[in-house]
């Protein structure tokens, strides 16, 4: 059975949504990730496990949105990015068209941390149109659980728990020879409960945050079993759940 959308003929599709109401959307970016990994980590990833989630539960998969929420990696070469703003819109038509075929059930998955504000904001608005949109952040759950296979300083943007990942995923694509370990400088304006306005380069000048070396294909493919794993079951769910009981409450 098919379940990459853009494989199908318009008929097939036509057969899955007359009888789906579910579909799966990776979503990433193409930024920088250091010297060792590729500008299109997160769009990979993402599109990597959303494949993977779709073959296991027969729910389709459309194609990967590759430029995400990136201005703060402006400054390394061949970072592309897109405002909030378009990038919403963009995600919102998508899921639009997809409502147009009777989809009202929409499993986000998020290879990009910068997404997730805007991609947050349109999940509630669709909601109050009768489109449930749930979104699933890979590197969030492996705190929990693989708590001991990575320290803090692993997990952080290109170090080598997502290096890893790409290792078990792409592994042609990673230079580990060009690792870099970098702990991020922290800013004299930074204090305890401070935001402000900070590019990657002002934090990391190789764009990595923390330690990358030890990063492994072995590590990596336990990773993603782990969150496939965790992300087939809320696709599960979801399939079965009513509408009704995914809608806004009316008012007590």
């Amino acid at each position: 059975m098919k379940v990459l959308l853009h494989e199908m003929s318009w008929s097939e599709a036509k057969e899955y949504f007359t009888n789906n109401d579910i579909v799966i959307l990776p979503v990433g970016s193409n930024e920088q990730h250091g010297p060792a990994n590729p500008l299109g980590t997160d769009h990979l990833i993402a599109k990597s496990l959303a494949e993977e989630v779709a073959k296991r539960t027969g729910v389709l998969c459309l194609q990967v949105i590759p430029f995400g929420v990136s201005s703060h990696h402006k400054q390394f070469w061949g970072t592309i990015f897109i405002s909030p703003k378009t990038f919403k819109k963009y995600v919102e038509e998508t899921c639009l068209s997809l409502n147009y075929y009777g989809v009202r059930k929409i499993v986000v998955v998020n290879g990009h941390g910068g997404n997730l504000a805007a991609l947050s904001e349109l999940a509630r608005e669709l909601r109050e149109e009768g489109i449930f949109v749930s979104i699933f952040q890979w590197w969030t759950a492996t705190p929990k659980l693989l708590p001991e296979l990575f320290t803090a300083e692993e997990r952080r943007h290109a170090g080598a728990e997502e290096t890893s990942v790409n290792l078990a995923l792409h592994p042609n694509l990673v230079n580990m020879d060009k690792a870099v370990d970098e702990g991020p400088r922290r800013h004299a304006l930074q204090m305890e409960g401070m935001t402000l306005p900070l590019s990657t380069v002002d934090e990391t000048s190789s764009g990595v945050y923390g330690k990358q070396s030890t990063a492994s294909a072995e590590k990596g493919r336990k990773v993603v079993e782990a969150v496939v794993n965790e992300l087939v079951k809320h696709v599960n769910l979801l399939k079965k759940a009513k509408m009704e009981d995914l809608m806004p409450k009316p008012k007590v």
